[in-house]
């Protein structure tokens, strides 16, 4: 199953209010496994950046004039994104501003349907914990030395790995299937092990041997009794 893992960067809060979008990262992956296909980009707002906003991810109006434009990159960005499931951080935030973006420029709006929300997976698996991507890359014991400051790219590769360790780590599952049988919809992602993977056929190939005895011969059963009989004041004998 193909998904697309993303985060933005934008100049506020609210994109009601006239907030705009600036940077989107997306990662995506196959099977909870990054393929190395990325997405990146900048766009120029149109607006003022706020003190308080650049804070947070660093880009100033001034670098952000050079930009493009939403509109010059949209084409590119819903092709990389197809028409997968799309996972976020605080999802809601992210699909606020990506949906107002696609408005701004005529397009439909991405379905929430395909909306995969990490903050609502950790909230169920770790009730009562902090939640933020920092605090779940401690948690996990991911590398998040070099996030300084928020850029959409790089919490979406960290996002990723969060991800994974969220839905059962590297061996999400393990089913004895055929390949045409369907995994439960809601169920976690699972390798299926089938007649024509390579590994079975691998294991099938080989030479079978019989199995090794077990049962000590008679010719053992006396040296061992022999070798009991020398041991003087054993806690088994009566």
């Amino acid at each position: 199953m193909r998904e697309v893992i993303f985060d933005s960067e934008t100049t506020g809060l609210d994109p009601k209010t006239g907030d705009r979008m600036v940077e989107i990262g997306c990662v995506e992956m196959v099977g909870r496994v990054e393929t190395g296909r990325t997405f990146h980009a900048y766009f120029n707002p149109d607006r003022d950046m706020p003190v308080e906003a650049e804070r947070v991810h660093g880009l100033s109006a001034a670098f952000l004039a050079t930009k493009p434009r939403f509109a010059e990159t949209a084409d590119e960005l819903l092709e990389f994104l197809g028409d997968s499931n799309l996972v976020a951080h605080n999802a809601g935030f992210d699909f606020g501003f990506l949906n107002n973006e696609l408005e701004l420029v005529g397009r439909a709006p991405i379905s929430l349907d395909r909306m995969v929300d990490t903050v609502a997976i950790a909230r169920k698996r770790h009730p009562g914990s902090k939640l933020s991507l920092d605090a779940l890359c401690t948690r996990y014991g991911i590398d998040r030395s070099h996030r300084v400051k928020h850029g959409a790219l790089l919490d979406a590769e960290l996002l990723a790995q969060v991800y994974v360790e969220l839905t059962g780590g590297r061996q999400i599952g393990l089913g004895l299937l055929d390949s045409g049988a369907d995994a439960a919809a809601d169920g976690p992602a699972v390798t299926q092990l089938t007649p024509n993977a390579p590994w079975h056929r691998l294991a099938t190939d080989k030479p079978r041997r019989e199995p090794r005895p077990h049962v000590a011969s008679p010719e053992e059963l006396e040296r061992h009794s022999a070798f009991i009989a020398q041991i003087k004041g054993a806690i088994w004998v009566d």
